[in-house]
């Protein structure tokens, strides 16, 4: 009812004209008192209503034209001004691909958990042809990744340059606070406890390793250096990506793909990092040929000409030690 009354409101003058139309109609069939007189002012009536009602659709018509046009106008003169902003915004320096290099660079960097960290680095060890190392004694990677990679080297038949950083097993300071730093992150952890003679000997080992692969692949190239200054991390840069990790297997990792901006960040962090650490003369290995299962006076001799003589407090008990984890090194972490 409402919106009927509101359509009779809104066309006042064409629903007069359809009553009055109507009641004369009905007058005249009914009703031969009405004269023709009646009749004909009736039409006209009905006709002058029908006219005004023409003439104002038409001045509504042309009313909404003109506003139609004014907004036209308007909406071009505000894109006009908008088009400099939208510039600023969408421009090679505008606010929206600096948004968008933000997000990426979020996606730049990987969290891997658990067996996800063995996977990356067993896919990174497969096609590698470098491979650079910075931790603490390289434990993980005599036993693992230096005997991966030059086997995939060995099936592609191609070349293998591992560049290696770990602690001085030469300084007794920075040894024993990394023994200090092993044994605060599991006190009660079974097996062999970390003192500074165990560290040095780990390090010792990663040393020997490295030599003692060096000598039997004529596909290996090798960069030995030492620190004097521990890490809490763990990076493995292959010629794929670049994988953080730190000495707790249950603690996430990181992983940033090649062609990533922190790659190559990192690429350059590894390689300065190296060049403030003290070079093995790995060269000097060739002095010292090593057996298969090199001897206790071989492993003295080759030290002695790498500049790294052992502590006098260790025997031979001590170096077969330091043979035993570098030539059959196992995974810590197995």
């Amino acid at each position: 009812m409402t919106r009927l009354l509101a359509w009779v409101v809104t066309n006042l003058d064409a629903f007069i004209g359809l009553v009055l139309a109507l009641t004369v109609a009905v007058l005249g069939l009914t009703n031969d008192a009405v004269s023709q007189e009646v009749v004909n002012s009736a039409i006209l009536l009905v006709l002058g209503l029908l006219a005004q009602a023409v003439l104002r659709d038409r001045l509504r018509r042309r009313t909404t034209e003109r506003e139609i046009r004014q907004v036209i106008v308007d909406t071009r003169d505000r894109l006009t001004e908008l088009v400099p902003q939208m510039r600023e915004i969408t421009g090679p320096e505008g606010a929206l691909n600096r948004a968008r290099e933000a997000i990426d660079s979020v996606s730049m960097v990987r969290v891997l958990h658990g067996s996800e960290v063995g996977q990356a680095l067993a896919e990174a060890r497969r096609h590698t042809d470098q491979w650079s190392f910075k931790g603490g004694t390289g434990t993980f990677l005599r036993a693992v990744t230096l005997p991966d990679c030059l086997e995939h080297a060995r099936r592609r038949n191609a070349t293998l340059t591992v560049a290696i950083e770990i602690i001085d097993p030469t300084d007794e300071e920075v040894c024993e606070r990394y023994a200090r730093f092993r044994r605060s992150l599991d006190p009660d952890a079974p097996g062999e406890p970390w003192t500074v003679d165990r560290t040095r000997k780990e390090s010792y080992a990663t040393v020997l390793a490295a030599c003692w692969h060096l000598q039997r692949s004529g596909l290996l190239t090798v960069d030995v250096r030492l620190s004097a200054q521990m890490t809490t991390f763990r990076y493995d840069l292959s010629s794929s990506c670049v994988v953080v990790t730190q000495e707790n297997p249950q603690t996430p990792a990181l992983r940033i793909d090649r062609g990533e901006v922190y790659y190559n960040r990192y690429n350059i962090e590894l390689d300065y990092s190296r060049r403030q650490s003290r070079r093995v003369p790995i060269e000097a290995a060739a002095q010292v040929k090593l057996d298969d299962e090199p001897s206790v006076e071989q492993v003295r001799r080759l030290f002695t000409a790498l500049g790294l003589t052992l502590p006098r407090s260790f025997g031979d008990r001590e170096v077969a030690d330091i043979i035993g984890k570098a030539v059959q090194a196992r995974n810590p972490y197995s």
